[in-house]
C-alpha cells in the first residue's frame, strides 16, 4: 500500500527543474573586468538569468599575444564557464578575443556563442544615415581591423582610431558621474558643474582624440554620423563622449548592442543543444568539432556551480571569477557593473 505521505517528495525535483529552465546560466568572459559593462547590460535584459563572469586577469592584455595564444586562453576560459559553471550561453565581452578567437571559442564549447564586434557593427548600421562610421578602441582592437571588417560587411565605411589613454583614465575613476546608457535624459551642464577637476583631464583627452579622428575623416572624404565604442571600458565615458561629438552624431555602445543581440540569439532557447535550433546546421558542427562534447547531453556541473535562481529573490545571481588580482577586481568591478560584485573567486586555468 502506498504511503500518501511519501508521494509529494517528487515535487521539489520538478520545481528545481522548472526553476533551472526558467533561469538559464549565461557565461560572460573578458580578459579583464571591463566586460562587466556587458554583464550589466545583460542583467537589464535577462533579469531572471544566472550569470557567471570570468576575467582572465592573470594573462591580460590579450592584445600583446599571438592569435594562437589568444585562441588558447579564450577557449580555456570558455570551457571553464561551460564545463564547471554550467553556462548554457556565452557572451565574449572581450574585443580582442571576439576579433581573433571567436571561431576557436565556438569550436571549444557546444553552446551558442556571441561576440561584441558584429552586434556593434549591426547597431551602427541601424543608426547611421550616411553610412560612415567612426570607431574608437584600444590599439590591439584597431590593429585587428575587426570593426572595420564588420562594418564593411554591413555596407558601412569605418574609420578606426586607437585611444590608449582612455582605459587607464577609466580605471583611475576619472569619468565623472557614473551615468550608464539607458538611464534617461542626461543633464550635461549639471555634470560639468559638479565634476571633479580630474574629469576635465579626461574630457580634454577625449576632445583631442575625437578632433583628430574627425580631421582624418574629413581628409578621407567621409561624412560620419555615428561613433562606435569598441572597448568595454568606454561605456563609463559615454556622457563625456556624447557631450564632445558633433551635434547629431549618434554614440553606439557595443556592450548594449551585444546585450540586444543576446536577446535575439538566446531568448526562447532551451538546452540541450538539440532544442536550440542549431542542431543539424553548419554552425552546430563548427561549434562541436573536436570538442569531445555530445550535442545532446549537457555537461554536468561541477561542485560549486551556480544553483537555480530563486524566483523570490528579486536580484540576479552573479558569480565572478578571476585568474589574478581579485582585490583589484573587487575594488573596481562595482564601477563597471553598477552594483557590488561581491566576493570574487580566484581560479587557475593554467599557463
Amino acid at each position: 500500500m502506498t504511503n500518501p505521505q511519501t508521494e509529494p517528495q517528487s515535487a521539489p525535483a520538478i520545481s528545481e527543474a522548472q526553476a533551472s529552465a526558467a533561469s538559464p546560466i549565461i557565461g560572460v568572459f573578458d580578459s579583464g573586468f571591463g566586460g562587466l559593462t556587458v554583464l550589466r547590460a545583460l542583467i537589464d535584459r535577462f533579469p531572471h538569468a544566472r550569470f557567471a563572469f570570468l576575467g582572465d586577469t592573470a594573462r591580460l592584455p590579450y592584445g600583446s599575444k599571438s592569435r594562437r595564444t589568444i585562441a588558447r586562453y579564450a577557449a580555456q576560459s570558455a570551457q571553464f564557464l561551460v564545463r564547471e559553471q554550467g553556462a548554457e550561453f556565452l557572451v565574449i565581452a572581450c574585443n580582442t578575443a571576439s576579433a581573433l578567437a571567436l571561431d576557436a571559442i565556438q569550436q571549444a564549447v557546444p553552446v551558442p556563442v556571441l561576440g561584441v564586434i558584429e552586434p556593434g557593427a549591426s547597431a551602427a548600421r541601424a543608426a547611421s544615415k550616411t553610412g560612415d562610421v567612426l570607431v574608437i578602441a584600444t590599439d590591439a582592437t584597431v590593429q585587428s581591423h575587426a570593426y572595420s571588417a564588420a562594418c564593411q560587411a554591413q555596407g558601412l565605411r569605418a574609420l578606426e582610431k586607437a585611444c590608449p589613454l582612455l582605459v587607464p583614465l577609466v580605471e583611475e575613476g576619472w569619468t565623472g558621474p557614473e551615468i550608464y546608457a539607458g538611464a534617461g535624459a542626461i543633464d550635461y551642464a549639471a555634470q560639468a558643474a559638479s565634476a571633479p577637476p580630474q574629469v576635465a583631464v579626461t574630457a580634454e583627452v577625449i576632445q583631442i582624440y575625437l578632433a583628430e579622428l574627425n580631421t582624418d575623416a574629413a581628409i578621407a572624404g567621409l561624412n560620419p554620423d555615428t561613433l562606435l565604442l569598441g572597448c568595454t571600458h568606454y561605456p563609463l565615458l559615454r556622457p563625456l563622449l556624447e557631450r564632445t561629438v558633433p551635434a547629431g552624431m549618434r554614440v553606439i555602445d557595443s556592450a548594449e548592442a551585444a546585450a540586444d543581440a543576446a536577446v535575439r540569439l538566446f531568448k526562447g532557447r532551451a538546452l540541450p543543444l538539440e532544442s536550440t535550433g542549431l542542431k543539424g546546421t553548419s554552425l552546430e558542427g563548427a561549434r562541436l568539432k573536436g570538442t569531445g562534447f555530445s550535442p545532446y547531453i549537457k555537461q554536468p556541473k561541477q561542485a560549486g556551480a551556480l544553483a537555480p535562481a530563486s524566483s523570490t529573490s528579486g536580484e540576479p545571481q552573479i558569480r565572478c571569477f578571476a585568474t589574478d588580482s581579485v582585490e583589484k577586481f573587487e575594488r573596481l568591478g562595482s564601477r563597471f557593473l553598477g552594483r557590488p560584485v561581491g566576493k570574487v573567486e580566484l581560479v587557475d586555468l593554467g599557463g
